[in-house]
């Protein structure tokens, strides 16, 4: 499949201004805008990492080009919402998609491998994708437990946090230019672990109809806080009252994107 993806992307370099995807150096694999002329002999698809934000920060400091980024079903996601909240121009992106294969599906328990391009302007796929995998069993055992042993549960996994802001960095749908993760009036500085609930519970709110299901925030932790079981919950729970799924359909509104300040209604990328 790499063969495949990076004759793709030569093709494409003829036609685009650039190609975002991994680029293989002697410090090891980091996103890179391939352009005309540069080896794709060092693409690399591996490891995974969310290129979403930087698709963003090229479109918004150079709204002249037309790039292309190769893209997991995750990442595709990502870019949905992003595009919902004007972060990137979908016009002006190719969407190069690598299909997952079953082991990858697997670990991510991913129930949505298949991406959906046709809402893309400009879109196309290699590989076939996988069948979804089935839920994740831990999430299940989760509901099955009371209320106070879900309190202990967290507790007892915050307290291993850092708050090295791994989760948050990694995070393809994390872009608001002022965090209130660094808002002293919410999270005091120097002080770790962050008081419970407050660090990831104010992530967790700003996830609610945002979180694609990428996995990359549990990934990166290096606590191994359990990260996912709280997202994949608040997706649940998004679906359920909202009939909303992050990232599944370009056209669809996204119900908590927009708030009352000042009296006016304004996104929540602002």
């Amino acid at each position: 499949m790499i063969e495949q993806v990076r004759a793709r992307v030569a093709d494409l370099l003829g036609q685009l201004d650039g190609v975002v995807g991994l680029q293989r150096t002697t410090a090891g694999t980091a996103p890179y805008l391939f352009r005309q002329g540069d080896d794709l002999s060092l693409l690399e698809l591996q490891p995974r990492y969310p290129l979403s934000l930087i698709i963003s920060l090229i479109h918004k400091q150079h709204p002249e080009v037309n790039i292309g980024v190769v893209a997991r079903a995750c990442d595709i996601r990502a870019l949905v919402e992003m595009a919902k909240r004007q972060q990137i121009d979908p016009a002006r992106l190719h969407i190069l998609a690598v299909a997952c294969s079953p082991s990858e599906v697997e670990e991510c328990y991913c129930s949505a491998p298949m991406p959906r391009l046709d809402d893309w302007p400009k879109a196309e796929m290699i590989g076939t994708p996988a069948e979804g995998s089935a839920p994740n069993p831990i999430v299940a055992e989760y509901r099955n437990t009371s209320m106070e042993e879900r309190r202990e549960f967290w507790q007892q996994q915050f307290l291993k946090c850092i708050k090295c802001y791994g989760c948050r960095n990694i995070c393809p749908v994390c872009f608001c230019e002022s965090c209130a993760l660094e808002d002293p009036l919410w999270v005091e500085p120097g002080v770790l672990g962050p008081p419970f609930p407050m660090y990831h519970l104010i992530k967790a709110m700003h996830m609610s109809g945002r979180c694609v299901d990428c996995h990359q925030c549990e990934l990166t932790c290096p606590s191994h806080i359990p990260l996912t079981i709280l997202y994949e919950l608040i997706r649940q729970d998004v679906k359920e009252l909202l009939d909303y799924v992050p990232g599944m359909d370009l056209a669809a509104e996204p119900p908590l994107a927009l708030a009352l300040k000042d009296g006016q209604l304004i996104a929540d990328s602002e």
